[in-house]
């Protein structure tokens, strides 16, 4: 008897604590309209999503970078995600999901969801729920051949069997296969994913060599999200792809704090930067950068947008804003390469001055 009122006591106490969980937090309320948006979405026939998450520190915010095949799940497209706690390191043996390198989740999981399907100890805001930490760019592509996404998808499947078996060393890897931030990030297991899966001979992914200085060496030849994203759009449009923009915005609103994290701080509260390259713009404030490939990717990126999805404050629902008409590659890099180098070049005159390009969430008049 008294152990029937104690699991009726516990269901009550868990049960009111979920009640509890404020909108976008881990175990929350979530968007009641979650299908319907990313069904209006799919009405547009791509292929592919590459997923580039902005960057939620004040300093080195390189961000994330993924990659969803579309149709691998029922309506829905799969995210493959580097798994940033699968290093092997003894910090993270307990309380962190660990059991695979390339983390595979539905997009709606990925974008907008506040529970896992992976495990209770997937990381909320990097394995789901993005949207409630930071803002995402979805570059979707168009016109990609089956065979193409079947051998990524065979790529990442085989990274995680190298994993799985603590490989030495293989072609797209000098050394043991796990989650490095400079060797083996989520830039360089996308990147080798199109170079070594798809046969993108032409895609540059960086390894850096064994030295006695080899913290110097790989952060000079680590492969950085922003630049691979360039470099990838760059190959998509050589091949005839079609590209296009969705930015999923971030919501502000998130009082949820990760425990993993030294620095007890709220997700609405995190910096949202877009995520820099290499370059002095690593050590400004976010919304101040100058350098001349950090303005030219937001500037493309712009360029080629077509919608703007947020979480409305009052109703709690996504919405889809259709900002503009996405501009061609080839114009959309053109005029992104004008801008950025006039604006670069006019922050070197410290003098205040208005931009020539715009940002996704920036108001252009």
């Amino acid at each position: 008897m008294k152990a029937a009122v104690w699991c009726a006591v516990a269901a009550l106490v868990f049960a009111a604590d979920v009640a509890a969980a404020d909108f976008g937090t881990k175990g929350g309320p979530q968007p009641a309209n979650i299908d319907e948006t990313v069904s209006v979405l799919r009405q547009d026939p791509y292929d592919m999503e590459l997923l580039i998450s902005y960057g939620t520190s004040k300093g080195g915010s390189a961000g994330h970078l993924a990659l969803a095949l579309r149709d691998l799940v029922p309506d829905d497209d799969l995210v493959y995600s580097a798994n940033f706690y699968a290093d092997r390191s003894s910090k993270h043996e307990q309380g962190y999901y660990t059991a695979d390198l390339m983390v595979a989740i539905p997009k709606k999981e990925y974008l907008f969801k506040t529970t896992s399907s992976l495990d209770d100890l997937a990381s909320f805001g990097l394995d789901f729920g993005e949207v409630y930490k930071r803002s995402v760019i979805g570059v979707r592509v168009y016109g990609v051949p089956a065979a193409e996404k079947q051998a990524l998808a065979a790529f990442f499947a085989r990274i995680n069997d190298d994993y799985h078996k603590r490989v030495p060393e293989t072609e797209y890897h000098n050394r043991e296969v796990k989650y490095d931030y400079l060797e083996l990030n989520c830039a360089k297991t996308i990147g080798s994913a199109f170079k070594y899966g798809a046969g993108y001979r032409d895609i540059e992914v960086t390894s850096s060599k064994l030295s006695p200085r080899r913290k110097l060496a790989s952060a000079a030849s680590a492969n950085i999200p922003t630049e691979m994203a360039m470099r990838l759009l760059e190959a998509w449009n050589a091949r005839g792809y079609g590209l296009d923009v969705v930015w999923y915005k971030k919501f502000g609103g998130s009082t949820y704090v990760d425990p993993h994290e030294a620095e007890k701080v709220q997700f609405k509260d995190l910096p949202n930067r877009f995520p820099s390259v290499l370059s002095l713009d690593f050590r400004r404030e976010q919304d101040h950068y100058e350098d001349f490939d950090n303005l030219f990717a937001m500037y493309l990126l712009y360029n080629l947008a077509r919608y703007g999805v947020s979480v409305n404050d009052q109703t709690r629902l996504l919405e889809i804003a259709k900002s503009k008409v996405s501009t061609p590659y080839p114009e959309a890099a053109a005029l992104a390469t004008k801008n950025a180098r006039s604006d670069s070049r006019k922050f070197l005159g410290r003098r205040p001055f208005r931009t020539s390009g715009t940002t996704l969430g920036q108001n252009a008049d």
